[in-house]
């Protein structure tokens, strides 16, 4: 059999985004000005698939049972499989300021270009839509239903203010908590009601005197959601919503356990009782897969990004599902500059950027370099062995799925 000519290889498939610049800029545009929530990307869902299409490949729409979920598989031999990640949700009321259009974009040009080249690399190829980053663990769902079985690795880009080949995403769960009391006269029969806003004050306050004492890589934020109806009656009920974030998440489980004795403690104190509804899609920590970066990194500066595979101070404290994905599959998430230092995601200002002319480039390199790693992938002699070497045996701890 000819060795293939890795470089080339690299060529071509950046040729190749090239030569759908302009489409998938449009594409990313599109995305960006019909923002939608978690589970109800109709639109972006539309434009990506109907591109796939197009493009001659066969993609199965509302995949995993989830409407706004696609999948693509290409097979090109027996090498290892490459899935390539899109994400497409919004957030309310800023729309694209985490920049998800760019991650669409970007991940669809990479794995369009790649389908082409497969058979000849050897390799198989999975694009995948995974709907509900923000909060709704659409690759939770999916995983569930055996969506990542059989990939040897995974990667996407994510849009932030600086270049990075990776993030300290930790652990999170959302937890809702409802207290109940009894309701009465405010002014006529105080002493007949038990007031469940105090109940959630109070749990408030002792959740914001323990934050004194928890690991500086934790953080515990939570707003009252319900806080009762009128001044003068007591508050039968009132509700809150928390999220709870740790290192990893094994640690998160000790952290969850001392929130719990903080909101009780406040509604022993006002005579009320409480519910916890903990949120059962728990994001666990990112877990990047060094050979994996490595070629990443590699391939980043071929477009004039360095990057280091060290993890830098301060370049993190987020959350995302792909930490769930990457305890089942190896994986990498690096971050893109798309706005200037400072500028914070999740932003009015950063979904500004998202649309800009450094959104634009991020989209069209960050195809470029998860393709040339794809291609590494399937044509390196050791990087597939060095992956999995890395990952390890796959043990999913407690609350990945």
């Amino acid at each position: 059999m000819t060795k293939i000519d890795i470089a080339k290889i690299k060529q071509q498939v950046c040729a190749d985004i090239d030569s759908r610049s302009a489409d998938l800029i449009s594409i990313s545009h599109e995305i960006h000005a019909h923002p939608e929530l978690n589970f109800q990307e109709k639109f972006a869902h539309e434009i990506l698939t109907q591109y796939i299409a197009d493009s001659k490949l066969k993609v199965d729409r509302g995949a995993f049972e989830l409407d706004t979920a696609f999948d693509v598989s290409v097979r090109g031999g027996n090498g290892p499989t490459v899935a390539v990640i899109c994400e497409y949700d919004a957030l309310p009321g800023i729309g694209h300021a985490c920049g998800h259009n760019i991650i669409a974009a970007a991940g669809l040009g990479a794995g369009v270009a790649l389908s082409a080249l497969a058979e000849l690399c050897g390799g198989n190829l999975r694009l995948m839509g995974t709907p509900a980053e923000e909060g709704g663990g659409g690759k939770v769902e999916m995983a569930r239903k055996g969506a990542f079985k059989n990939i040897d690795a995974a990667m996407m880009i994510h849009p932030s203010d600086q270049d990075l080949a990776r993030m300290n995403a930790i652990a999170i769960q959302q937890l809702f908590v409802r207290f109940e009391g009894l309701a009465a006269h405010a002014a006529v029969s105080p002493d007949r009601g038990k007031n469940a806003l105090d109940a959630a004050v109070l749990g408030y306050m002792n959740v914001a005197a323990m934050r004194q004492h928890i690991k500086p890589t934790e953080r515990v934020h939570g707003i009252f959601t319900k806080a009762g109806e009128k001044p003068n009656i007591v508050p039968r009920e009132a509700e809150m919503d928390w999220y709870v974030r740790s290192d990893t998440i094994e640690s998160l489980q000790p952290l969850k356990a001392r929130i719990a004795k903080c909101l009780e403690a406040g509604a022993m104190a006002a005579d009320c009782t409480i519910s916890f509804d903990w949120q059962k899609n728990t994001y666990a920590d990112l877990v990047d897969n060094l050979p994996l970066l490595t070629s990443y990194v590699q391939n980043s500066a071929q477009m004039g990004r360095a990057l280091t595979t060290d993890l830098l101070p301060g370049t993190g404290g987020g959350s995302t599902d792909m930490g769930n994905l990457s305890y089942l599959v190896p994986s990498i998430h690096p971050m893109l500059q798309v706005a200037p230092r400072g500028v914070s995601l999740h932003s009015a200002q950063f979904a500004e950027f998202t649309a800009s002319k450094d959104a634009d480039k991020a989209v069209l390199d960050g195809a470029k370099i998860m393709a040339m790693t794809a291609i590494d992938v399937w044509l390196s002699e050791t990087l597939n062995s060095d992956v999995q070497q890395a990952f390890g045996d796959g043990v999913v701890p407690e609350g990945v799925l």
